[in-house]
């Protein structure tokens, strides 16, 4: 599904990326930690040129979308992003902010010759359901601020799932919640992986990695330095940054 090859990202004179490469199957759940200033939110961005690489190639479904020639908004339509701070439109209901990219992509698509007052009827039906989903459907008339943090994040993710992509990219997604807001967020995650959603995860939660994650990878300096099963990479990590990392962070 997903191909990065030798990627490289500099913000001016300083190397954050220097020649990542992974190979990221359907129904993968790749972990990805680090310590701070690793590059770990970079390279999620870059998954998505949200940040533009500076080297390297990111096939994506076969099509490497690093390629500047690439619309890459009709592949960001497959690959859904939950951000640390949620990114909801605050000035948008809950119920808006799910349905307005897919009713956005369908009255742009020339293909699709439903009406444009039966798209929006059609998408509404579907984030209604989305919400219900996670108990939020009496929330769908009300404005972002109005939710916890642990609200706007499962909104936050069902957004991404409106859009009914083939892989979810999640940086940091419960650093931003008190910590009794963390379950219901990660609860909703381990749902999409038994479903078999492909989720690459930028996080410190290591018992979720554990739980839930088939991969996890330890990025330092810009470079991938461990990448193995969580009982392997937990139980018996090779590098000896990664040791030092763990010591730090199971105590």
């Amino acid at each position: 599904m997903l191909d990065v090859i030798d990627l490289k990202k500099n913000f001016d004179d300083q190397t954050v990326l220097d020649g990542i490469n992974i190979h990221i199957n359907k129904g993968d759940i790749v972990v990805v930690t680090g310590p701070s200033g690793s590059g770990k939110s970079t390279f999620l961005r870059c998954l998505n040129c949200m940040e533009d690489p500076d080297g390297g190639q990111i096939i994506f479904n076969g099509v490497d979308i690093a390629d500047m020639k690439v619309d890459i908004n009709v592949h960001r339509r497959h690959m859904g992003m939950v951000f640390q701070h949620f990114n909801l439109f605050n000035n948008k209901t809950v119920l808006q902010n799910i349905s307005l990219a897919p009713i956005y992509v369908r009255t742009k698509d020339k293909n699709d010759k439903t009406p444009k007052k039966e798209i929006i009827a059609e998408e509404n039906v579907k984030a209604l359901e989305l919400l219900e989903r996670i108990g939020l459907q009496d929330k769908a008339g009300m404005y972002p601020v109005t939710l916890s943090g642990g609200q706007k994040q499962r909104v936050a993710i069902v957004r991404a799932l409106a859009m009914n992509p083939d892989m979810i990219l999640f940086d940091e997604p419960t650093s931003a919640l008190d910590p009794e807001m963390v379950g219901e967020v990660l609860d909703l995650m381990k749902e999409l992986a038994k479903e078999g959603m492909t989720m690459v995860i930028v996080t410190h939660e290591m018992g979720f990695a554990k739980e839930v994650a088939n991969r996890v990878i330890f990025i330092d300096e810009g470079i991938i330095k461990e990448d193995a099963p969580p009982k392997e990479f937990f139980e018996n990590p090779k590098d000896p940054r990664l040791k030092e990392f763990l010591s730090k962070v199971l105590m």
